[in-house]
């Protein structure tokens, strides 16, 4: 089956995003014509005007491509409007630099910089237009794309497929799934209902069934959703090899290489020294609240694993009352966990009580994008459940990285493992820089912070599928 106008989606979202795009370079483009290019040194003429509205939408473009701006339809518009104002605001901070720049002999003769005033007037009127049309976009493309309806097959774990359906279907918009069926309802009655929907999600199906599910969808061109074993990611980035007439697929599974180790210890030592000089007053505002409060202690410090089981003493401001933990038992924190003291709500929510890692990062004992480190216990606890938890200590732990973007704090542990495989597998340079300016939107997303259930804090790791059964 397929799914009414499923060709015109991309020529959709694409004149969607051309529109936008066009409708924040416009606004930009009066304000740089009436009142900021008659203030530079030498104003432009035509071909230069082109040349500052060209450079402004290459910009735009960049950061909304790097927070997901483009993916309209497949973000609730809310998430769509952030997404698309925290590009915008990147890109009209780099815009007056390069208008601060091109005005430096007005600053030489009057002494201060030219002013952001009607920029930031632009920024609000901007945003206000991206909030229109993020909604309104959005309601054309669940109006002209209704959602997809899917079979869900799982194998040993009804309970994952419980929560993923209730995931996939919170996304209404998108994803509906109309029925569960287990694998052991046999190959032909699965493809015999699989021919009825208009995709397929396969969750914990064994390897061979899953491998035949696979190719009968390719043949009969119906879209496979399929949650990904560990194996899956090691070879998703595997090298291809064409020496011979046989392909082979190479994945070298050493971790980092020297060069991107030393490429990554040079972006965290610039990064990290930078970050501490930039945040010391948010630091120090911090420290007193904290001890204003209860008088009690600043800073909270805790053994955590990283990069080849070595274990080091991870700083935060602290953000519970004191003794949290008195008795050594590891809690974690709930949705309203009256531990929490109220400038700890604060710091938690603004993620201020994550800064004094920049110090462990300068140190050399964490990085800033990595694998979350996690207590000596919990590593102990989640190896013994899901054995290739350990495989996640092949680079050092980090302050953000791919499963606190991507994840949830109450995510399951073989969930955030499975996403810091994607990280290791697919690591460069521009991952990192990308992974940190997604960090900025993810600080303004409630649902990134979510505790634990009450439940779910009693036991707060689920093993997931087994890879190779």
């Amino acid at each position: 089956m397929t799914v009414k106008n499923e060709k015109y989606k991309r020529i959709f979202r694409f004149c969607g995003m051309i529109w936008i795009a066009f409708f924040q370079t416009a606004v930009f483009s009066i304000v740089w014509d009436k009142y900021y290019n008659s203030e530079i040194d030498q104003s432009f003429a035509m071909r230069g005007n082109w040349v500052i509205l060209g450079l402004y939408l290459v910009i735009l473009l960049l950061f909304t491509q790097v927070y997901g701006g483009f993916k309209i339809g497949y973000q609730k518009p809310g998430n769509l409007t952030l997404s698309q104002s925290i590009a915008l605001i990147g890109t009209n901070v780099v815009e007056y630099l390069v208008i601060v720049l091109l005005s430096r002999n007005t600053y030489l003769v009057t002494g201060r910089l030219i002013s952001p005033g009607w920029l930031l007037a632009a920024t609000a009127a901007q945003i206000c237009g991206i909030a229109f049309f993020a909604w309104l976009l959005t309601g054309i493309y669940d109006h002209l794309f209704p959602p997809r309806s899917l079979l869900m097959i799982y194998g040993d774990y009804p309970e994952s497929a419980d929560i993923l359906a209730e995931k996939m279907n919170g996304m209404k918009e998108k994803y509906r799934i109309g029925e569960k069926i287990n694998q052991d309802a046999g190959y032909d009655t699965l493809t015999e209902k699989i021919c009825q929907y208009q995709g397929v999600v396969l969750l914990d199906v064994n390897v061979h069934l899953r491998n035949r599910l696979v190719k009968f969808c390719y043949g009969a061109a119906i879209r496979v959703y399929v949650a990904p074993n560990i194996s899956d990611i090691i070879l998703g980035n595997a090298e291809n090899l064409h020496f011979f007439d046989t392909p082979l697929l190479l994945a070298r599974n050493s971790g980092l290489s020297i060069e991107q180790k030393l490429a990554k210890r040079i972006l965290d030592l610039l990064i990290s020294g930078i970050g501490i000089l930039v945040a010391s007053p948010f630091m120090l505002i911090t420290a007193i609240a904290i001890k204003l409060y209860d008088g009690g202690p600043v800073f909270f410090r805790q053994a955590r694993v990283t990069m080849g089981g070595k274990v080091f003493m991870i700083t935060k401001f602290r953000s519970m009352i004191v003794d949290a933990e008195k008795d050594g038992h590891s809690v974690p924190a709930t949705e309203r966990d009256p531990r929490i003291t109220p400038v700890g709500r604060v710091i938690r929510a603004t993620r201020l009580d994550e800064l004094p890692q920049l110090f462990d990062i300068f140190r050399g004992d964490m990085s800033i994008v990595g694998p979350r480190p996690e207590r000596v216990e919990h590593v102990e606890e989640y190896t013994r459940e899901i054995p290739e938890f350990c495989y996640r200590l092949k680079v050092k732990g980090g302050l953000t990285g791919y499963a606190q973007i991507y994840g949830k704090y109450n995510t399951t542990a073989y969930d955030k493992l499975k996403l810091d495989l994607m990280y290791i597998e697919n690591y460069s340079v521009l991952l990192d820089l990308k992974l940190m300016l997604m960090t900025i939107k993810v600080m303004f997303m409630k649902e990134s912070t979510e505790g634990f259930t009450a439940s779910a804090s009693e036991k707060m790791y689920h093993a997931g599928e087994k890879d190779e059964q």
